[in-house]
């Protein structure tokens, strides 16, 4: 199946939908998510149009990763989390909901009970003091 340009994360990068921004550079862009597990739950996405990790190119794959790398420092620092867990789906079977590539960079500490998708939407303003200490910290 071809990649959907109508995509929430599509939208995104192409400015039709609002989010709140951590980390950009030429290749991928890092934002919060708006329906967090856990507080400081933040989303990094290539800007090239893939659905799955296998979609994407050598280059594009070690672009993601080296930003992924980057924000979960400034994450777990700018947060002060003991841990930081990231996740990586591809397709419907294993829980991915957005067919876009993306990793979730999710702050973690002992006994966190922790749901991989959150249940509430939060608002942007919620969002944007720990948003803001992320960057802080890169």
């Amino acid at each position: 199946m071809p990649y959907d340009a109508s995509n929430v994360f599509a939208k995104i990068l192409r400015g039709e939908l609002p989010c709140v921004r951590v980390y950009e550079d030429e290749h991928t862009l890092a934002f919060m998510d708006i329906m967090p597990s856990a507080d400081g739950h933040t989303l990094v996405i290539p800007k090239a149009p893939a659905k799955e990790i296998f979609d994407l190119s050598a280059d594009g794959a070690a672009c993601l990763i080296r930003a992924t790398q980057k924000v979960a420092k400034a994450v777990k620092k700018g947060l002060n989390c003991s841990g930081i867990m990231l996740v990586q789906l591809n397709g419907a079977g294993a829980g991915q909901s957005i067919p876009h590539v993306h990793f979730h960079i999710l702050p973690r500490e002992e006994g966190l009970d922790l749901h991989l998708h959150g249940r509430a939407m939060r608002a942007p303003e919620d969002l944007e003091p720990l948003a803001a200490k992320i960057r802080a910290a890169l």
